[in-house]
């Protein structure tokens, strides 16, 4: 089994296998995008868009499970990539890694981190949030995520970045990851404005 642990989203994180039924992590030496391609794309994560070593996701525990991997970028599992079993790091070395299905947020524009139009980190660039069905729910959504209370009120604001995402929740969520979403489907996206929501909460 193999998990990313310490990141916002399932996509992102410290990389953590299973082995013998328990988890411990990898090391950084040798650590590149083609052994976090085999990672993300072993979880469903899409493609690796940043690699981290030096515990960027915080310290790991347990066993540290392969050094100097190996991988060419192909194949299906991180266990078929060449490592080494035996290895001379400590734990302040793990390895990371952000895959391009990881999705961060930032409300932006603002008087703080809690007030602004929504801007979401998407497939390696920042996106806007069409209105069309940007409602009390979705604001909701995002405003526990970051941390930042409840909705107080909605704004809206131009598109200016490149890309567009639309968000549908059916119910509180813990992020807007877990809602349906759709990425540059310009049909849903026509005519709306980008997103924007002021929280109750105090950004820094």
């Amino acid at each position: 089994a193999l998990r990313l642990a310490g990141g916002r989203s399932r996509c992102e994180g410290r990389v953590e296998m299973e082995q013998a039924g328990s988890w411990g992590t990898v090391c950084d030496d040798a650590w590149d995008l083609a052994d976090a391609d085999v990672v993300c794309r072993q979880l469903r994560c899409g493609r690796a868009m940043r690699v981290h070593g030096g515990a960027a996701f915080g310290r790991g525990s347990g066993p540290i499970l392969r050094d100097e991997v190996g991988c060419e970028g192909h194949e299906e599992h991180l266990w078929d990539c060449p490592a080494a079993s035996e290895h001379d790091c400590s734990h302040k070395e793990d390895a990371g890694v952000v895959c391009s299905e990881h999705q961060e947020w930032r409300l932006s524009g603002g008087r703080d981190g809690c007030a602004g139009r929504v801007e979401v980190f998407f497939r390696g660039t920042w996106s806007t949030v069409c209105d069309n069905t940007w409602y009390r729910l979705e604001a909701s959504v995002l405003c526990h995520t970051l941390g930042c209370g409840e909705p107080l009120q909605q704004l809206a604001f131009g598109h200016t970045l490149p890309g567009r995402m639309l968000y549908q929740c059916e119910s509180q969520q813990p992020s807007l990851a877990h809602c349906q979403w759709t990425y540059n489907k310009s049909a849903p996206c026509h005519q709306s404005r980008a997103a924007g929501v002021v929280c109750n909460g105090m950004g820094h």
